[in-house]
């Protein structure tokens, strides 16, 4: 039999491994839960649900073409070794995975069992990451190219070989082992989430309605925690967990730019933003990929300071209490909290709020980004993580190839939630602040307190920090570490690996 080995690819359509599968005949379609996955720090009940969702769309278009989607469960390759002892594997079809330090470590002991059990393992490129690259230079040149690949049909049919074995069991076995582990016991009953629903289809859904009607004032609205959440595509999740390909995200957009100049409901002004909207849209994707090529060419950044002339500069520092005040969002900055609990309950934030998010822990509260990022991957259902970890770097000011940028919660909530919607949704006990003193509650009068029904340090936290001196502070480690001669050598190195070769001014 020749197994396509699902991962984080969940489509039947813009497939390769699938498509030359059944070229060979005999196809069996293998979906393994991993129990070191399930147990991985990065890894919430969130992902769990939206999987389990995907992964029954995904069954449901395999049963369409005649096939079907056995579900595993065990350690790899060990459970790959008993599908041949049962019935012998020619040859296991899937994409490269740009993943955690579990995957990357995976991917490499099921190479070498394919390699010593003489089973041909043949591994695509997903998404235009460049395995092996050897130079960034020509990076930009390989994505477009691949981005404007055709799209892989999918098959009329699959030749299936019934498989000797319970399709179902990793279902059965998965609930067994849920049911067992006290972590997830706790965590499966957690209330109150609003998360998107996974699936080929919903994923196709939200891109639809995005290009055609919700994405007109994308370039604005993505900026706003409010404005984005139907302003921006929201098809990240469906990316992350391969219910759709760049390819079919870029080009559906392509499409959709070359129609504008037909479409007769528009007016000028409208056709324009649209064209602008696109435009910074398809920007986005190639974005999205630049980062995750990252992490592939050096797996280690998921745990290891990009730029190693950072080391040590935070990490003995820690202040656990901190910690946990904002990862519960109880910070006493308005913007931060209700910026975390509004990720507590629906899983999705937009990007200018996870970067500032990211630069408060950072920079106001001194944390090491290592456990905050492994605790935003549990919250962020889109959770990518060559995306995630390269830009927890990057927004913590560790690279020493970006601009430091240190946000004022203050300003963000003034500039970004002006009538203070987004915050009082999330925040209740401000819900009768008024908005001159919702950026920085604390600084009510006593009187103001008892009127509006907040007080500071029983209704709502102070600030756990002082914004000016934490401000000041960081802003003079970061910025006189970052100019030290023997850091800024290590930086041209890591601009030499990591950098974007976008334009011919940044090459230079």
């Amino acid at each position: 039999m020749n197994i396509v080995w699902f991962k984080k690819d969940l489509r039947t359509t813009d497939h390769a491994p699938l498509t030359e599968a059944v070229k060979l005949g005999n196809v069996v379609c293998v979906y393994v839960f991993e129990p070191e996955q399930l147990e991985a720090d990065d890894f919430a009940p969130i992902h769990l649900s939206f999987l389990r969702e995907s992964l029954e769309s995904l069954d449901a278009s395999l049963r369409r073409l005649g096939s079907r989607l056995n579900v595993l469960f065990g350690e790899l390759p060990n459970v790959f070794q008993e599908l041949h002892k049962q019935s012998r594997i020619e040859s296991i079809h899937a994409h490269e995975e740009t993943g955690n330090w579990l995957s990357y470590q995976r991917d490499r002991r099921v190479r070498r069992w394919c390699k010593e059990s003489g089973i041909a393992f043949h591994e695509r490129p997903s998404n235009g990451v460049v395995r092996r690259l050897d130079s960034r230079d020509a990076w930009a040149s390989k994505w477009n190219k691949h981005v404007n690949q055709s799209i892989m049909a999918e098959p009329e049919s699959i030749p299936s070989v019934q498989a000797p074995w319970d399709a179902n069991a990793g279902w059965r076995d998965l609930d067994q082992w849920l049911n067992h582990n006290p972590r997830w016991a706790v965590k499966l009953t957690w209330p109150g989430r609003k998360n998107q629903t996974g699936g080929i289809a919903n994923g196709w859904d939200y891109l639809e309605s995005f290009l055609h009607r919700r994405g007109m004032n994308y370039r604005t609205d993505m900026s706003s925690p409010l404005l984005a959440e139907t302003g921006c595509s929201r098809i990240s999740p469906y990316l992350a967990f391969g219910c759709l390909s760049i390819r079919e995200a870029y080009q559906q957009a392509e499409v959709r730019s070359k129609s504008l100049r037909d479409d007769q409901t528009l007016d000028a002004k409208d056709r324009a933003d649209w064209g602008r909207s696109l435009s910074s849209f398809k920007s986005r994707l190639a974005w999205h990929c630049h980062f995750i090529q990252k992490l592939e060419d050096e797996p280690q950044i998921e745990f290891r300071n990009v730029n190693r002339a950072y080391d040590g500069l935070r990490e003995s520092e820690f202040n656990e209490s901190y910690f946990d005040a904002w990862c519960k969002g109880e910070t006493g900055y308005p913007m931060i909290d209700a910026c975390m609990r509004s990720l507590h309950q629906t899983g999705w934030i937009n990007f200018r709020m996870r970067a500032m998010l990211a630069s408060f822990a950072a920079y106001h509260l001194w944390l090491h980004w290592e456990r905050p990022s492994k605790f935003l991957a549990t919250q962020f259902l889109d959770y990518e993580p060559g995306i995630h970890y390269s830009q927890f770097q990057m927004q913590s000011g560790v690279t020493g190839i970006n601009t430091i940028r240190i946000y004022s919660p203050q300003k963000q909530l003034l500039d970004q939630d002006p009538e203070g919607l987004f915050v009082k949704r999330y925040l209740p006990e401000l819900v009768e602040v008024p908005q001159k003193h919702l950026a920085q509650p604390h600084l009510m009068t006593t009187m103001e307190q008892m009127l509006f029904s907040c007080r500071i340090g029983l209704d709502y936290p102070a600030p756990i920090v002082d914004h000016k001196a934490a401000y000041n502070a960081a802003k003079e480690r970061i910025h006189s570490h970052k100019n030290a001669p023997q850091v800024r050598e290590v930086s041209a190195q890591v601009y030499q690996k990591h950098g974007s070769r976008s334009s011919t001014r940044e090459r230079r």
